[in-house]
């Protein structure tokens, strides 16, 4: 089995990390998003303000990446960060969602962050069960929250404090 390492991300990352959020979009497990994405889109997420990690194989194949974004532009929400994690199909169950997360909280709590945000569909077991194991609480559930092929979809909301910056 290959072996695993998480890293921060950078523009040149933008390819991988646009093929492996396509493959998200083309599951409709994962995103209410339904257009793929291109390398030049995801480019623009490196705004130098919100930190974006991959994981990679032996080789440096790209195979998961988390990423924070902004949460709200008013000023009390500064602080808090929305983010998202995915997972390339060959290299899911095998850890490296988990390997992006926990890099990811590190790089939120060094980016001065005190709060990770998200929400994930009901009926997605196995990032429910990943952010509850790396201490993120469901606090509720949005009903009717967005459309997805037609479709009205739940979604639960999870959050984390990132204690360091709670002061």
């Amino acid at each position: 089995m290959a072996t695993l390492r998480a890293r921060a991300a950078a523009p040149g990352d933008a390819t991988a990390i646009a093929r492996i959020y396509n493959e998200g979009i083309a599951d409709r497990v994962a995103t209410f998003e339904t257009r793929p994405r291109t390398a030049d889109e995801i480019a623009a997420w490196f705004d130098g303000a919100h930190p974006i990690v991959v994981v990679e194989e032996d080789g440096g194949e790209v195979v998961a990446f988390a990423a924070t974004s902004g949460y709200r532009p008013r000023a009390c929400y500064a602080g808090i960060a929305e983010f998202s994690v995915y997972v390339a199909r060959p290299a899911r169950g095998r850890g490296a969602g988990r390997l992006a997360m926990a890099a990811l909280i590190e790089a939120a709590e060094e980016a001065g962050f005190h709060k990770l945000l998200s929400r994930v569909f009901p009926e997605n077991a196995p990032s429910r069960a990943l952010l509850r194991a790396l201490g993120f609480r469901e606090v509720g559930l949005y009903e009717k929250h967005g459309r997805l092929d037609g479709v009205w979809r739940d979604v639960v909301i999870v959050e984390r404090l990132l204690p360091a910056n709670l002061a």
